[in-house]
């Protein structure tokens, strides 16, 4: 296929095949009546990485999954992903892409192997391989002695495990993860997450969309925040916390007894700007939030001025969640992102 090209058609951009971003976005818009879904979202996603959408309830991020999954159409803008227009070539793109939704698609009346099985020959894989995948697949996520019972049988967490088996039944370029883990028990989720890890070691570029901030943290090599429809911010997880500002100085002193006494001495200071302390008694420390370098210097010199032996004295950028409620006003949420099923397009393997 010649560069700059897909199908005849002009690419978004030139660069070479190794340099272009596995999915890219312009200035799609989306709309349900007079609600804007999406308004003009821009996003590239590099191949082989995990791109971690966030966002409020209502923000956009399903739609943009299905839209970037053939499974509704844009009012406008372009999408491009593995080389394909989501647009102008359905057919081609749905060969080199997976998608797990929020919710289990798996028949559930079927056993596990037949459900793997049936989607490979849907993709067209002769019987041999579609069986050895299948095998394969139930092998990697710890379900081959569910095998032969029907799905319907399955826990919750062996019901998405089978769903991202399925998603990866055509060795998928780019993985689509529509809120992977929600309502999993703490270890299932870890199980997805290994997973989903391993299929990145494998190649597979990944657009995750979540509102648990630990799953964006294990996962996302970059984030894209977005709210109302737009793209509010995105970079790597360290910049987006650096953006938001503020570090907390956590000094610990060897002696517990000196907690309280500590965080009184720092209170009376009087450096410009520096806000009230606060003492997490269970970890001994005394938390001080730090607005710049000058304010640090002048805490750690006033510290050590008054021999007080500590135990150890660490900065800490703000949390992802802090991240998230600065950027959008809102705390993480359950999540529940919603596009009306009536503008689903039919979907043909």
């Amino acid at each position: 296929m010649a560069a700059g090209t897909v199908g005849g058609m002009k690419r978004i951009d030139n660069r070479p095949d190794g340099e272009r971003p596995a999915v890219s976005v312009r200035g799609l818009v989306k709309h349900y009546g007079e609600t804007k879904a999406l308004d003009g979202v821009d996003l590239d996603v590099r191949e082989g990485t995990v791109m971690g959408v966030l966002g409020p309830n209502g923000a956009g991020k399903t739609t943009l999954v299905r839209i970037l999954s053939t499974l509704l159409a844009p009012d406008s803008g372009q999408g491009i992903v593995a080389g394909y227009d989501v647009v102008r070539q359905p057919r081609q793109l749905r060969r080199v892409i997976g998608l797990t939704g929020q919710y289990a698609s798996v028949d559930e009346k079927l056993p596990g192997w037949e459900n793997l099985y049936m989607i490979g020959r849907l993709l067209d894989l002769p019987r041999k391989d579609a069986r050895r995948r299948a095998d394969e697949l139930l092998e990697r996520f710890s379900l081959t002695e569910a095998a032969k019972r029907s799905a319907g049988t399955y826990s919750g967490g062996m019901r998405r495990r089978l769903d991202l088996a399925a998603s990866m039944i055509g060795r998928p370029q780019v993985l689509f993860l529509d809120e992977p883990t929600t309502g999993l028990d703490p270890r299932t989720r870890n199980e997805v997450w290994t997973e989903v890890k391993a299929m990145v070691g494998d190649g597979v570029t990944v657009l995750l969309t979540t509102q648990y901030m630990e799953e964006a943290e294990q996962l996302a090599s970059e984030l894209t925040v977005v709210d109302r429809g737009q793209v509010i911010a995105g970079g790597r997880i360290e910049e987006l916390k650096a953006k938001v500002g503020g570090r907390t100085l956590r000094v610990r002193p060897a002696d517990p007894l000196r907690l309280r006494p500590l965080a009184g001495f720092l209170d009376g200071l009087g450096i410009t700007g520096l806000a009230a302390t606060t003492v997490d008694v269970e970890r001994g420390a005394v938390l001080v939030p730090i607005l710049s370098d000058e304010q640090l210097t002048a805490v750690v010199r006033a510290v050590t001025s008054r021999e007080i032996t500590l135990a150890s004295i660490t900065t800490e950028l703000p949390s992802l969640d802090e991240v998230f409620l600065s950027l959008t006003g809102h705390r993480a949420s359950a999540p529940q992102d919603t596009a009306p099923v009536d503008d689903r397009q039919e979907v043909a393997v």
